[in-house]
Order: structure tokens, then C-alpha cells, then sequence
């Protein structure tokens, strides 16, 4: 194993708070070489969405607002390096910290609020979208990493984590209803404003699709850019056990790495090749 698979990123305090609250804080620990890949890739896929946008002739889809908010789903594969993050050493070692021996990838987005007009994002459980299209749904917590492309803070529209001992969502969905204009999912209309997230460019914050949590609005004069990448430890199938949700791409077994890129379409792991599709999972 490399360096970076030696390398202790996550600390028994961390797991601890994890399991206990939902949600832990890992400060720069991606490498510099692999956060300017992130960043080049980002500028890519968000030319690829916008000119996506103006071949349909619209401004608005799902919970993406061209210019404010972007969320970019499901498109690594066309990529020839964005594998090299999502199924490094590095989130082989955060992806066990949180669900086990056992990963998937679920689910991969990029996630940019635009300059002085990057739109909030209201309190949801990212489950919470998952049971909005499956009433029935009865999954265990997937795990989301929230990847800092820029510093992140509270002025240009960093996310706030409630933790499980506040938010009451140790074990349960809640019911979410749809905002008008926005398209938001909201599951949490209480007061507390959360726990911010401020850290530099080159950290994660890891919390559970169970976590509420919200994003506030970008007030500076530069984007504002996120990736994000989800795991489960099992492939996530509607209720109905008709399909899975997403993405079911494997990546650990048995605490070793098993990611194999050239086995890894669409057609045997899930999710459509370059479908802007998937506004289910977003910040």
C-alpha cells in the first residue's frame, strides 16, 4: 500500500463522533496534486452542464439554478481521472471509518454555488430525498463527503450539520416537503441553526444521510465549489426491490480495495452515463 493508504486520517476520537453524533471533520488531508485534479475536473463538467443547459434552452432543472447553484451528478465515468479520487486509499480509509469493511459508491456530484448570487440550500436529510420518491424506503444511512474545492465559510455559503443528540434523526427518515420555486426538500422547520462547517480547500466533512443539514448563501465574489462523493455499505434498492438507487459501483471487500476501472460501466454498477439526471442527492 502507498503512502497515502498509511497515512491516519481518521483518529478513534473521529470514528467516536461519528457514531455517536453522525457526522466528523477531517481538516486538509486531501493532497495538493489530487485537489488541483478536483479543481480541473469541476471547470470541465460545469462547461459540460451549461452547454447541456443551453441545448435544452433552460435555466432551471430539478434543484440545479443555472448561475447560483449547481448540482452535477453522475458523470465520473467520463472522466479518465476522477477514479483515482473516489476510489483512492484515502476515501477507501474515511468510507470504512463510517460504514465498515464493506463500500459502495452511491452516489457522486459536483456541487458549486456561484459568485455574490450562489443560492442557500434548506435543511433535508439526504435520506430524506431517497423516501420523498420511496415512501417505503427503510435503508440504512449511506455516507455523504462533502470534499472542499475553496475554503469554506459561513459568507460564501459553507453547510451546517445538526447532530443526532439535536436533530433526532440517530435512526429515523423524516417526512420532507417540496419548496415552491426552489424545488428544495425540507425536512427540519426548527431553530437551531446548526454546527458550520469552516474549514480550508482540501478537507471533508463526513456526516450521515441521516444528518440534517443546510447550506447558506454565497456572498463573495468567487465561486464557491464542492465535490461530493457518497458511499454506502450495500447497494440501495427501492422498496420494491425493483432496482437500485443511483450508483452501486464496489469498491471495498472485506477491508481491501476491489475497485476494478475497467469492469466499471453503467450497464454493470448503475447510473447513466452522462444523464443529467439525479438531483435526488445535493447541498
Amino acid at each position: 500500500m502507498n503512502d497515502e493508504g498509511n497515512r491516519v486520517i481518521v483518529t478513534q476520537s473521529q470514528r467516536e463522533q461519528f457514531a455517536n453524533e453522525g457526522f466528523m471533520i477531517l481538516p486538509d488531508v486531501i493532497p495538493p496534486d489530487m485537489l488541483q485534479m478536483l479543481r480541473e475536473e469541476c471547470s470541465y463538467f460545469l462547461g459540460y452542464y451549461d452547454a447541456r443547459l443551453d441545448a435544452s434552452g433552460e435555466q432551471t432543472k430539478g434543484i440545479s439554478h443555472r448561475g447560483k447553484r449547481y448540482f452535477i451528478p453522475h458523470l465520473y465515468r467520463l472522466s479518465h481521472r476522477l477514479h483515482r479520487f473516489l476510489f483512492s486509499p484515502l476515501m477507501a480509509q474515511v468510507a470504512q471509518a463510517a460504514l465498515g469493511e464493506n463500500v459502495y459508491l452511491f452516489n457522486e456530484q459536483w456541487v458549486v454555488k456561484g459568485p455574490e448570487k450562489g443560492m442557500k440550500f434548506s435543511w433535508h436529510q439526504d435520506s430524506g430525498y431517497v423516501k420523498y420518491r420511496d415512501p417505503g424506503t427503510n435503508h440504512s444511512p449511506y455516507l455523504t463527503c462533502w470534499c472542499t474545492l475553496d475554503d469554506v465559510s459561513e459568507e460564501n455559503g459553507t453547510v451546517y450539520v445538526l447532530p443526532h443528540s439535536r436533530g433526532g434523526t440517530r435512526d429515523k427518515i423524516i417526512d420532507h416537503v417540496q419548496e415552491e420555486g426552489t424545488n428544495d426538500l425540507i425536512g427540519y422547520h426548527g431553530n437551531d441553526p446548526g454546527d458550520p462547517i469552516t474549514v480550508p480547500a482540501g478537507s471533508i466533512g463526513c456526516f450521515s444521510s441521516y444528518n440534517f443539514h443546510r447550506s447558506g448563501s454565497n456572498n463573495t465574489p468567487n465561486m464557491r465549489r464542492v465535490y461530493l462523493a457518497q458511499y454506502s455499505a450495500e447497494p440501495l434498492r427501492k422498496s420494491d426491490g425493483s432496482r437500485i438507487w443511483a450508483i452501486a459501483t464496489p469498491f471495498v471487500k472485506n477491508g481491501e480495495i476491489i475497485y476494478d476501472v475497467s469492469t466499471d460501466t453503467a450497464a454493470n454498477n448503475g447510473g447513466e452515463k452522462g444523464v443529467l439526471a439525479g438531483d435526488l442527492f445535493a447541498k
